[in-house]
């Protein structure tokens, strides 16, 4: 599973949410050390599951969205199906392998 899948462009990130199957999406920035700390175990954590559609924005590049999608600190890990907001990981519970494995198993 790659994680560079990026998303650069509202149009972009609408586009990557309207999917039947639960995709999900990091909201994180390169000055953040928790999300560099994120980014050292997500790829072991989504080889765990069959298949974790992940993409990446970064905050800073996107705040429109950012703000629209209620995130209050980063990393922040959301699912969406079809449009809408299913899942919210929030920061300060996105810090363990454990943590995001438990969060990916409630829609993956």
């Amino acid at each position: 599973m790659t994680t560079n899948n990026r998303i650069e462009s509202k149009d972009s990130f609408e586009e990557t949410i309207q999917t039947e199957a639960p995709v999900a999406v990091e909201f994180s920035a390169g000055w953040c050390p928790d999300c560099r700390r994120l980014d050292m175990f997500i790829d072991d954590v989504l080889n765990r599951f069959d298949s974790v559609p992940f993409h990446k924005i970064d905050t800073e590049q996107l705040p429109d969205i950012t703000s629209e999608q209620e995130v209050m600190g980063i990393p922040s890990i959301l699912v969406f199906q079809n449009g809408e907001k299913i899942g919210h990981l929030h920061s300060a519970d996105a810090k363990t392998p454990g943590q995001v494995s438990d969060f990916f198993s409630k829609y993956y």
